[in-house]
């Protein structure tokens, strides 16, 4: 795992920004994962104005998001349908033809997990999935104790996730209570892994997942099993870290021809 430590939110937001527009430059038909929540708003501002300064091309991106809720109208504005259509799909140029969530209005939940895996296949798996972290280490909507070999289905959001999602809405009575999220093997199977997390709110879960044991009762420690694996966090996100000093010793004496390999 590549772990990456930068002053601020802003920094974080332009490091991930450059590390995607390079991909996106070594091949314009990549396939992204995209995720929702507040953790990728940055990054995703910061590829927008790359795009309108015509430094970079979007237009050939697939996209497949992550998750979605289950039972809001995909024209709310918290469904992630219509979330990624304004954070990433319009900003980014995306063609929307391109850009793909989980459907969480399906009448057969199961059926559409299935589906939505063999999209992801049929488009050549996923070359970069970004990611974001919850205070209880989730990624995507996979809770604490979700299998690391899952793959998309429905699933029931802990409290604490309703809970720091009710910011979005008008009360926690409105947050749904289930989900259609891609599994931890589904995320898996992506060629690269970019995790970004802002804030001291995020450092328990963010300690957890880089130093703590793999184990389910943290989702995000299974990116310590990717062999590419990318984290960009600010200092207030690393906070609870032990090996700070030699996150950033590697950072310093990295060969620039190694710098995806990981730690």
């Amino acid at each position: 795992m590549d772990v990456i430590i930068v002053e601020n939110a802003a920094a974080v937001a332009e490091q991930a920004a450059e590390l995607i527009a390079a991909r996106i430059a070594q091949k314009p038909s990549a396939v992204l994962g995209v995720a929702t929540g507040s953790s990728p708003v940055g990054t995703y501002e910061a590829l927008a104005a790359r795009v309108r300064a015509g430094e970079l091309d979007c237009s050939e991106v697939s996209a497949f998001a992550l998750d979605e809720y289950v039972g809001l109208p995909l024209t709310h504005p918290e469904s992630y349908h219509e979330v990624i259509r304004t954070t990433v799909t319009e900003p980014l140029g995306l063609d929307p033809a391109r850009v793909n969530v989980p459907d969480g209005s399906a009448a057969d939940l199961e059926a559409a997990g299935a589906d939505y895996e063999r999209r992801i296949g049929a488009a050549g798996g996923v070359d970069l999935q970004l990611l974001g972290i919850g205070a209880n280490g989730h990624i995507g909507f996979n809770e604490p104790c979700s299998s690391f070999a899952s793959r998309t289905r429905m699933k029931t959001l802990a409290p604490q996730t309703r809970e720091d999602n009710a910011r979005f809405f008008d009360s926690l009575d409105e947050v749904p209570l289930h989900c259609i999220t891609q599994g931890l093997g589904t995320i898996h199977d992506a060629r690269e892994l970019l995790l970004v997390a802002q804030g001291e709110g995020k450092a328990d879960a963010v300690a957890a997942m880089i130093e703590g044991p793999v184990a389910s009762i943290c989702p995000a420690s299974a990116l310590q099993l990717h062999p590419r694996a990318t984290v960009i966090v600010d200092r207030a996100a690393a906070s609870k870290l032990r090996l700070v000093d030699y996150y950033e010793h590697v950072q310093r004496h990295k060969p620039a021809a190694r710098e995806t390999a990981g730690v």
